[in-house]
């Protein structure tokens, strides 16, 4: 399987392939691959000739440096894993820091008409200027015809689709549903981090937002988000930071519920020192 770790090389790699009318699936990662990772990449697959899997930890989107430095950087692993899903139709873009920002590691400043004011971008200040950045430079060098995203972050995903109307990108935003382990929490890179007690703990969060979604369709808002803030209180190892319903469209929250609009619970807590996200649709 090909690596490689210069934007000018993998993007005449993908030129030579579209001259030959292969199609071009992009799966942008952090690399610490997972079964959820693999499922996208699966899915991209599925409906692509190539599919290009980039690997890159991006500094730009991470507000606690602490956070940047302790991130899994697994590049040998994640090839192995990738290479099981398919030897010949993957290529793997692992750039360095320097191949990306040349020198100027800096956001690019954005407007997504709000969304990225909304839950993560009030508690992760210039969070989605980095996933902007990096995800607007991957299209740049890759210029995929599909790009996969996954739905735990479902508000980046929204945010990319923005992006992609907003820049008059060409290229169709694919979401993915989210990939949970056994016990429901939702994979993520992060979990590797988990202490065992907090790791059996954490499935509680899914359970939570199961729960809220079956009082969603018999109480008000406000006693939705009530009851999960005080699920959490009474908990001894996980801490709420935010619980969120909002509008599914505009990300906004709130106060009331009608029928013609569609509906999502976002939430965040820490286990510990680390930091776990999900959501859920509600109607």
């Amino acid at each position: 399987m090909e690596v490689y770790s210069e934007k000018q090389h993998i993007s005449n790699v993908v030129s030579s392939l579209k001259a030959k009318r292969q199609t071009i699936g992009l799966v942008p990662t952090m690399g610490a691959l997972h079964e959820g990772h693999l499922a996208l990449v699966r899915k991209a697959l599925g409906d692509n000739d190539m599919v290009v899997v980039s690997v890159f930890v991006n500094p730009t989107q991470f507000d606690n440096i602490d956070d940047l430095e302790k991130y899994p950087r697994t590049l040998k692993h994640d090839v192995a894993l990738l290479e099981e899903v398919d030897s010949e139709r993957i290529l793997v873009y692992a750039p360095s820091v320097e191949d990306i920002y040349e020198g100027n590691t800096m956001s690019q400043k954005f407007d997504f008409d709000g969304l990225e004011y909304e839950m993560e971008g009030k508690f992760r200040s210039g969070h989605f200027d980095g996933v902007g950045t990096i995800v607007k430079r991957f299209f740049e060098i890759i210029k995929p015809h599909k790009a996969y995203f996954g739905e735990k972050d479902f508000q980046q995903l929204q945010i990319i689709n923005k992006l992609v109307e907003k820049y008059n990108i060409p290229v169709t935003v694919i979401g993915c549903e989210i990939y949970r382990e056994a016990n429901g929490l939702a994979m993520s890179s992060r979990n590797t981090r988990l202490k065992p007690e907090y790791r059996e703990a954490a499935p509680f969060i899914y359970e939570t937002l199961m729960a809220a979604k079956d009082k969603f369709g018999i109480k008000s808002v406000s006693e939705v988000v009530e009851w999960v803030e005080n699920q959490f209180s009474s908990h001894e190892l996980l801490r709420l930071e935010y619980f969120v319903v909002a509008d599914t469209n505009t990300l906004k929250p709130v106060d009331e519920k009608t029928s013609k609009k569609s509906y999502r619970a976002f939430i965040a807590v820490y286990a510990d020192d680390i930091r776990l996200i999900d959501n859920i649709a509600l109607n």
